[in-house]
C-alpha cells in the first residue's frame, strides 16, 4: 500500500475542520476525496468521521506516529471492506442486521444531538427538577474509623481492650490490616451507599462516639467500626447546578418520545423467548 506524507498533515488539520489541497485552493466540499484505493474513491468526510470517532472526544494529537497510525487504520478498513464486497458478504444475514443497527445508531445520535440543541428548558422546569433532586439528595453522611483484622477472634480481643478504655486510633495504627491503619483507621466522610452492605448496615446503627460491640464481617475481613460524627449532605446551589439540571430536563423530554411511541410487539416471538427462559429455570 502506497503511503503519502499528506496523510499526516490531513490528520492535524481535520481536528479543526481544516482542509488540504496541493494547489492550496478550498476543496472543502462533500465530494472532496481523500484517496482512491483500487479504483474506488473515498471521500474526505468519511475519514473525518473515522478520525473523530478514534479520538473519542480527546484533542487531536500532534504526534506524527499517532497520526500515521490513524491514517493506516483507515486504509486497512478500506482494504478489508473491499474484500468483503469482493466476497459478496453484504447480503449475509448477520451483516444485513449489523448494517441496519449501525444506521440506526448514527441516525439516533444525529437526531438526539439536533433535538437537544433545540430544547431550551424554562426557568420553572429547571426549578422543578432542582426541587425533586434536592428532596432526594438530602442524605446523612458518616465520619468513622475502622480496624480491619483477619480473624473474628482478633477483633473480639481488641473490642475487649476498647471496653477497658483503649484508644481506637492507637489500636488501629497498631493492628489494622487495612490501608487506613496508619491514619488510625480514619475513613473520613462517606455515604453508606459507598460501602459494602454489612459495613453500611453496622455504621448506620451506631450513635456518634460509639463502636461496634461485635465484629462486622465483610469480604475484606473482620471490622471494628467507630462512628465519630454524622451530618446532612446538601445538594449544590440552584445556580451552580443549572448545567446539570438543563441536561436532566433535556433527557426527560427526549424520554417522552420513547413513552409516546406506538409499539406493536411480535407476541409470538416474545412468548417463545419467555417460555425458553422458564424452561432453563426448571
Amino acid at each position: 500500500m502506497k503511503k503519502t506524507p499528506l496523510a499526516l498533515l490531513l490528520c492535524t488539520l481535520l481536528a479543526t475542520g481544516g482542509v488540504v489541497a496541493e494547489d492550496k485552493k478550498d476543496t472543502d466540499s462533500p465530494e472532496t476525496l481523500i484517496a482512491t484505493v483500487n479504483g474506488t474513491p473515498y471521500r474526505l468526510d468519511v475519514f473525518r468521521v473515522f478520525f473523530m470517532e478514534r479520538l473519542q472526544g480527546r484533542p487531536a494529537s500532534n504526534d506524527p506516529a499517532v497520526q500515521q497510525q490513524l491514517f493506516d487504520e483507515f486504509m486497512n478498513l478500506i482494504v478489508a471492506s473491499q474484500e468483503g464486497d469482493r466476497r459478496k458478504l453484504e447480503g449475509e444475514r448477520n451483516v444485513v442486521a449489523a448494517l441496519e443497527l449501525e444506521r440506526m445508531k448514527v441516525m439516533s445520535n444525529a437526531a438526539l444531538s439536533a433535538m437537544a440543541d433545540e430544547i431550551e428548558p424554562s426557568e420553572k422546569e429547571l426549578k422543578d427538577a432542582y426541587d425533586r433532586i434536592k428532596e432526594q439528595a438530602t442524605r446523612t453522611e458518616y465520619k468513622a474509623r475502622h480496624i480491619l483484622l483477619k480473624s473474628e477472634d482478633e477483633a473480639k480481643k481488641l473490642i475487649k481492650q476498647l471496653d477497658k478504655g483503649a484508644k481506637f486510633e492507637e489500636l488501629a495504627k497498631k493492628h489494622s490490616e487495612g490501608p487506613t491503619g496508619k491514619d488510625g483507621g480514619d475513613l473520613g466522610w462517606f455515604d453508606p451507599a459507598q460501602m459494602v452492605a454489612p459495613f453500611a448496615e453496622a455504621v448506620t446503627k451506631l450513635e456518634p462516639g460509639s463502636y461496634t460491640k461485635e465484629p462486622v464481617q465483610t469480604q475484606f475481613g473482620w471490622h471494628i467500626i467507630e462512628l465519630q460524627e454524622t451530618r446532612k449532605a446538601e445538594p449544590p446551589a440552584f445556580e451552580d447546578a443549572k448545567p446539570q439540571l438543563t441536561a436532566l430536563v433535556r433527557r426527560q423530554k427526549l424520554a417522552e418520545m420513547r413513552n409516546n411511541a406506538m409499539v406493536e410487539l411480535n407476541e409470538e416471538v416474545v412468548r417463545l423467548k419467555a417460555e425458553g427462559e422458564d424452561a432453563k429455570k426448571d
